[in-house]
């Protein structure tokens, strides 16, 4: 029989360095979520005024192989066999950018699926929908959760900011191409954005092309993490009841979900921590709670290690303080001072 020192190193021997699997966290849309990041941070073909992972410095064009599909399977399996295999709901494929952009995505997708019975989701800007082999790659998935911003080329731009290439119609004529042949859910998510988007005219615009991509749900978000932009804002409250209204029935407001991840016996909660904000920025309220719960002897401790890691930064929205990875671009009158 081994000793349990040499079991121990066994073990640690082929547990993988968790690098593109982390979670599981909960999702507004999707319960426990084990999140895939197939992408390198911030590998994009959008600028998202809004988006929680900052400017994109510069738009991708090409997809590409960024990473081993075999030792993204290996860190999968790890956790779906291990200490939290039990609290997950679906596999979501989710980048540090354009999901889509990663050209063996559709290994990865199948791969998943022959090691767990668990539904896999992929959430994506959608841009990429008008090429084939993305819409073939994506057949595999059981939910596929896109984006659409706007009803028109002007609005598409302003709130994307795609390369010119990147054209409104092929945004939704693959959207439309790949609603007739997947029979899996597709659920369209609207990011409201107040005095942009949410006006009734943006919304008949949205609607009008939303009835021709026929989802099976409309998700309307606003919101809740740093944007990119400091002149971003949620819409108010009768902004999100009149998109309600107009884009009909399918249509369901996301509410914000409180961040609670799971962490297992001898896991450094810094390092889980920082592994869930490289990739989700958390308000700093949240993070603290998290270390409450994680480490409730040596939380001042563990927030003081946090905080002097150079591989993450604070970043002000909404009156509110969050934190991120350090590499993430926010406009620079908006950096907090002390950092």
């Amino acid at each position: 029989m081994k000793d349990a020192r040499e079991s121990e190193a066994g073990e640690a021997a082929i547990s993988p360095t968790m690098q593109h699997v982390f979670g599981p966290v909960p999702s507004r849309r999707l319960g426990m979520s084990l999140g895939i990041d197939p992408v390198p941070l911030k590998t994009c073909n959008h600028s998202c005024v809004y988006c929680q992972l900052g400017r994109t410095r510069r738009l991708a064009r090409e997809r590409a192989p960024f990473f081993d599909v075999a030792d993204i399977l290996c860190e999968v399996a790890h956790v779906v066999e291990g200490p939290k295999g039990g609290g997950i709901d679906w596999i979501t494929f989710v980048g540090s950018g354009e999901t889509t952009l990663a050209s063996n995505l559709g290994l990865m997708i199948r791969g998943v699926k022959t090691m767990s019975d668990l539904p896999v989701a992929v959430i994506t800007n959608g841009s990429l929908l008008h090429l084939a082999d993305v819409r073939d790659e994506l057949q595999a998935a059981d939910a596929v959760l896109p984006s659409l911003d706007a009803g028109s080329a002007g609005l598409y731009r302003k709130i994307n900011r795609p390369p010119r290439e990147l054209g409104f119609e092929d945004h939704v004529r693959g959207l439309v191409e790949f609603r007739r042949a997947y029979r899996g859910e597709l659920w369209v998510e609207v990011m409201l954005l107040g005095g942009v988007n949410d006006t009734e005219a943006a919304l008949q615009d949205l609607a009008a092309v939303l009835q021709r991509v026929a989802p099976d749900e409309i998700h309307l978000a606003t919101p809740t993490r740093p944007p990119a932009e400091p002149s971003v804002v949620p819409p108010g409250p009768d902004g999100l009841d009149r998109a309600a209204a107009v884009l009909g029935r399918v249509a369901r407001v996301l509410r914000p979900v409180h961040v609670d991840g799971t962490m297992t016996a001898g896991e450094d909660a810094v390092a889980a921590v920082q592994a869930i904000i490289s990739r989700h920025p958390l308000e700093e309220s949240e993070i603290k709670g998290l270390l409450t719960r994680w480490v409730p002897g040596r939380v001042e401790e563990a927030w003081a290690e946090l905080t002097e890691r150079e591989e993450i930064r604070s970043v002000d929205r909404f009156g509110k303080r969050f934190w991120c990875a350090g590499d993430m671009e926010f406009p620079r009158q908006d950096r907090t001072a002390g950092r």
